[in-house]
């Protein structure tokens, strides 16, 4: 039986989560957005000011995948949230409880950590992987939309 582990990331690790993101990106068909470097997941998830965590999914030793993650807050509930930001299991290691092992370790950290909320967002195409999120629990959140200010649109509201 293949033993898959979890464990948390390190500034060794910065090339390898640099190349599940890319990896991530194209799968989502979106590899020409990817502009951080090896030296921006160093500085970002490990740097001195780094304000989020990463966990590296193994298989039998073999790095498979990984997630990163970032704790936010609820005004509702008083609480913080784990916030997943990113996960992502290599294409020849689906289906070997790898993703399940990775959101079943997120959530055990949001519990230790007192979080009242696990949340995710998925783009609207993926099956694959909204199936797998409503296998394990996962409820979508339809009556919110998601806004995003960047490049030029984000600094003309800082200057404004």
């Amino acid at each position: 039986m293949p033993s898959i582990m979890i464990r948390d990331a390190g500034v060794a690790d910065s090339a390898l989560i640099h190349r599940f993101v890319v990896e991530l990106a194209t799968y989502e068909k979106a590899a020409h957005e990817v502009l951080a470097t090896v030296g921006d997941i160093e500085n970002a998830l490990f740097g001195e000011k780094a304000t989020v965590g990463a966990v590296i999914c193994e298989l039998d030793g073999e790095p498979i995948g990984f997630a990163v993650y970032f704790f936010n807050f609820s005004t509702w509930l008083g609480k913080h949230g784990l916030y997943l930001e990113d996960l992502y299991v290599s294409p020849d290691y689906r289906g070997v409880g790898a993703g399940k092992a990775l959101f079943k370790y997120l959530a055990q950290l949001a519990l230790s950590k007192n979080c009242g909320r696990f949340e995710w967002s998925v783009l609207d195409w993926n099956e694959p992987a909204i199936k797998f999120y409503n296998a394990i629990g996962g409820e979508p959140q339809n009556e919110w939309l998601g806004y995003r200010l960047t490049g030029k649109a984000l600094e003309r509201l800082a200057k404004a």
